[in-house]
């Protein structure tokens, strides 16, 4: 049995200009351990399937289908129930560390309030609990960080205080939402690293969600290829990324700079992100496909087996190269 097993998750929004269908009809499946990476353009329904199984999802959004962590059902239950699983089950790291953390209230506080509400904890163990998750992030003196406030550290570090507070109950399941957005690249590589570090150590498994297909090639052993809230393709990384059978996916791999070859410019992908509010009846990467077909806008591609992956597509694969 999967750690976690999400099957045809809809996340729909209403707002004053109709409904927004953010996902639709998305499945995958995580084992423990695992780092699963999804991708794809800003608007796809990355952010909105995670805040879907963390149970975060704004007072407009409503979530259906099935969200199943260890075989149990998550989509319905109360907010007191997801509290309790949230941190001690599975915890997320949100996109930017400079508004992550309340600036009114310092760091050790912050931290301690994570075991001292879901564990119980006396604060004075608690707060030795994060000196040690502090240590475990790699940030100096963590005791006299304790006593500091989130504008006295910088983004990397800030980032890294994230980090350790998810950790702090010791979930199963990590969920980082563009984890390294904000940060220079040194730093990114850093947390990265440091990420790594704390699935070996912890073995918890984790969900990437990101832009940087880089970083997915160096951390992720399976992809999954979003677009207008659907899956595109899904599969091991390594078989994706070398062998794309989606117009989508070979699109976004082609958008990569490379050292290994002459590039004048960058290849970019022509025509904009759909409407979500007025998605086409099939495919919606449609308007933008190099290889759509006369059917492709009306008849919506099944996720089907193609070699060692999975692709919803009604072009040959054998012609996306």
């Amino acid at each position: 049995m999967a750690l976690l097993d999400v099957e045809n998750l809809a996340v729909t929004f209403r707002t004053a200009d109709g409904t927004v269908n953010a996902v639709n009809g998305l499945s995958l499946s995580i084992e423990a351990g695992e780092t699963l990476a999804i991708v794809g353009e800003s608007g796809s329904g990355k952010s909105q399937t995670a805040f879907a199984v963390m149970g975060l999802l704004a007072r407009n959004g409503l979530a259906s289908g099935s969200v199943r962590l260890d075989g149990d059902e998550l989509l319905g239950l109360s907010q007191s129930a997801l509290n309790k699983l949230r941190a001690q089950q599975m915890a997320m790291i949100f996109q930017d560390p400079m508004t992550s953390l309340n600036p009114y209230l310092k760091v050790g506080d912050q931290m301690a309030e994570v075991l001292t509400l879901h564990k119980g904890m006396s604060k004075r163990d608690a707060l030795k609990d994060c000196v040690a998750m502090l240590d475990a992030v790699r940030i100096p003196d963590a005791a006299g960080r304790l006593r500091m406030y989130p504008h006295e550290f910088s983004g990397g570090m800030r980032q890294r205080i994230m980090i350790a507070m998810a950790l702090l109950c010791r979930p199963r399941l990590l969920i980082a939402d563009e984890p390294t957005t904000a940060l220079d690249v040194t730093v990114q590589a850093q947390i990265m690293e440091l990420l790594a570090e704390v699935r070996q150590e912890f073995g918890t498994a984790m969900i990437l969600i990101t832009h940087d297909l880089g970083i997915v090639a160096d951390t992720c052993e399976r992809t999954v290829v979003m677009y207008g809230g659907r899956v595109m393709e899904q599969g091991a990384t390594t078989d994706l990324f070398a062998t794309p059978s989606h117009p989508y996916t070979l699109g976004l791999l082609r958008a990569v700079p490379r050292l290994d070859i002459d590039q004048d410019e960058l290849a970019t992908i022509p025509g904009d992100p759909p409407d979500m509010s007025r998605l086409p009846k099939g495919c919606p990467f449609t308007p933008r496909c190099a290889f759509r077909l006369d059917h492709c806008g009306d008849v919506q591609p099944e996720l089907l087996a193609y070699r060692d992956v999975r692709r919803a597509c009604h072009a040959d694969p054998e012609v996306v190269k």
